[in-house]
């Protein structure tokens, strides 16, 4: 039998795109002779519905549109994920339409709730055995646990978590022995290195089982936050037969294979491992798909960014780059053009302005088309990035976003706000009647030059009906090292997801193995605010702890869960070159700074989940506002 997965790229709730998608998915499989193929968990509705799951008129609106999927499987056996509601309770589950008709539905046994999955407030585990029907417009089909026949291949489903449970509970050691081929349809997360986990389960299952596996997963930034890498496997008894290549910037990916279920395979004596995976590419990959897919379902013209010439701004530069590079390697030119939405036929004048963080001096030499290659010429209509300088800019961060934007092709712009930042200064100590101070009022001095660049960038952004990108990262987020209604202002943040050590390593990464030799600049300096006098020659590490500690700290405290004593106890045996009483001040200096700023994660504009967590409280890491502090605890060291 020719079998085959579809990952497709769906919107919650977009009828229109999703079903077209399904259509186009089961279109590709009947040329490509397939006679059962499996289409993604939730592909009809989407997967990140959230609340509307929970409502009567969604889930029935997606039984009443599956009906439209009927005549488009005459000749075929199709699997499509959907939700139904009975009895005021929704379950996930699977269709199997074949010949315009559906033979049944099974649900999903097994709900993910860690991590980024909140599906059981969604949705009610099924019960292994149990079965009933559900209706429609006269029809009835049975529900359930259940197990199908297609053209002498029986099978039966485990639907996304099912298959991450242990061996003696999940759906698959109930169909041993009575199924040839188990079927998972999926919408598993992306996270850095996690392939290779998924991989070894599907392998693993079809060597234990003793059956051919089929896995078709999500693909894209379906809903804002979560990237779906549209991973296809099958394998037979622990053989690989199909595994595509993951994070495609199509809508929908289709692959293959011919198994012949009447031969005797003996199983795999082991599995062959996975190549160990590159996580700069892997992130690269996916942060371009995410960027690519967030800007065309927001309906948004391209991207506005604040500049500044240090690592965080400058990754998310590289990072539009990237998703052209990438999207028009696969997708050709003008297919990335029509997908994206943003390019109408008139081009615009490109005006770069220069100041070297001194006063604005415009200069309007717009470049010629020809001295722009066509990915260039894309991000200048895609990208436009403004520094920002004040009295406490250098030179060196000035040069360094100037030349990466111009090597980007990205629209220039320059201008310094120390006027804005001196007439609200003035109004401050006019109103209190004392002068505002280095010595007294640190903290409001370095935050306002931060807040005053928000309005023209977002004035910026608002004009070009762009998305403006905030730069914050995952270690600024622990520690609430950012200004809100500053440097936190934006509609997505890329990289909030991401440690700053990993975003440095990356920088690097990107300048040698990718060619942006623009980030030399960069790479060279220490990551800095740059919102105190120059002489002072302040750091983001001189003011926190140096970043790889910081991260180690926030993994030991929140993926790992443990208390204060216990991360002192595991860092003072890892070898961290510092003594007892300066890791003492570093862990409370952590906590301190994460109880007090949680409000601030609230805050954060949407972020992409890239690593195995984060601290976003709206998709994997909650913690109360107002709390004690962990004071008990830290007294305690």
């Amino acid at each position: 039998m020719r079998i085959a997965g579809a990952a497709l790229n769906q919107i919650p709730i977009d009828w229109e795109n999703n079903l077209r998608n399904i259509k186009t998915a089961i279109e590709l499989a009947k040329e490509s002779g397939v006679q059962l193929l499996c289409l993604p968990e939730l592909c009809l509705t989407g997967y990140a519905c959230e609340d509307l799951f929970l409502s009567d008129w969604m889930p029935e609106a997606a039984l009443t549109h599956l009906q439209q999927v009927r005549p488009w499987t005459e000749g075929i056996c199709v699997v499509v994920g959907l939700p139904v509601r009975l009895n005021h309770r929704t379950y996930n589950t699977a269709a199997v339409l074949r010949d315009g008709q559906i033979l049944g539905l099974a649900a999903k046994q097994f709900l993910a709730n860690d991590g980024v999955h909140y599906e059981t407030r969604f949705f009610v585990p099924w019960l292994a055995g149990e079965q009933t029907t559900v209706s429609c417009d006269g029809e009835t089909w049975p529900l359930g646990d259940l197990t199908f026949e297609h053209e002498g291949v029986r099978f039966g489903f485990e639907i996304c978590e099912d298959a991450w449970r242990p061996d003696n509970v999940r759906p698959a050691c109930r169909l041993m022995g009575k199924v040839d081929l188990i079927v998972n349809p999926s919408a598993s997360h992306f996270a850095m290195s996690k392939t290779d986990v998924r991989y070894q389960l599907v392998m693993k299952a079809s060597r234990t089982f003793n059956c051919t596996y089929l896995y078709a997963n999500l693909l894209g930034n379906e809903a804002g936050r979560i990237i779906f890498d549209g991973e296809i496997l099958v394998a037979r008894k622990g053989h690989l037969l199909k595994r595509n290549q993951l994070l495609s910037f199509k809508e929908v990916d289709l692959e293959w294979v011919d198994v012949n279920f009447a031969e005797d395979v003996p199983a795999a004596e082991e599995i062959v491992p996975l190549p160990t995976p590159d996580e700069y590419k892997e992130l690269n990959q996916a942060m371009s798909l995410a960027l690519f897919d967030y800007l065309r379902k927001a309906r948004s013209r391209g991207f506005v960014l604040s500049l500044s010439g240090g690592a965080d701004s400058c990754f998310c530069a590289v990072g539009v780059a990237e998703m052209v590079r990438l999207g028009v390697e696969e997708l050709g030119l003008e297919e990335f053009k029509r997908r994206s939405g943003c390019f109408p036929a008139a081009t615009e004048t490109v005006k770069q302005e220069g100041a070297g963080g001194k006063a604005a001096q415009v200069v309007e030499t717009p470049a010629p088309a020809t001295a722009l290659n066509d990915n260039q010429q894309l991000v200048q209509q895609l990208l436009t990035c403004a520094y920002q300088g004040t009295v406490n800019s250098s030179d060196d961060t000035f040069n360094s976003a100037k030349e990466l934007a111009d090597s980007l092709g990205a629209r220039f712009h320059s201008w310094t706000i120390d006027d804005e930042v001196t007439g609200y200064v003035g109004k401050i100590q006019g109103a209190l009647g004392r002068e505002l101070t280095w010595q007294t009022d640190d903290l409001a001095l370095q935050n306002i030059q931060a807040r005053v660049r928000a309005p023209a960038i977002w004035l910026l952004a608002n004009v070009q009906n762009c998305l403006l990108i905030t730069t914050s990262n995952r270690s600024e987020a622990s520690v609430g090292y950012c200004t809100m209604d500053g440097d936190t202002a934006g509609s997505i943040s890329p990289i909030a997801g991401v440690d700053k050590d990993f975003v440095k390593k990356w920088l690097r990464w990107a300048e040698t193995e990718l060619g942006y030799t623009a980030l030399r600049h960069v790479n060279a300096l220490q990551p800095t605010a740059e919102l105190r006098p120059l002489e002072e020659k302040q750091t983001d590490e001189r003011d926190l702890m140096p970043y790889a500690l910081l991260n180690r700290i926030e993994r030991l405290a929140f993926y790992d869960r443990l208390s204060p004593r216990q991360v002192l106890a595991m860092l003072e045996g890892e070898g961290t070159g510092f003594d007892e009483e300066q890791l003492k001040t570093y862990v409370r200096r952590f906590y301190n700074l994460w109880s007090r700023n949680q409000w601030k994660r609230e805050r954060y504009a949407p972020s992409f989940h890239l690593d195995d967590y984060n601290v976003d409280p709206r998709s994997w890491l909650r913690f109360p506002i107002l709390s004690g502090g962990f004071a008990e605890e830290l007294a305690g060291l």
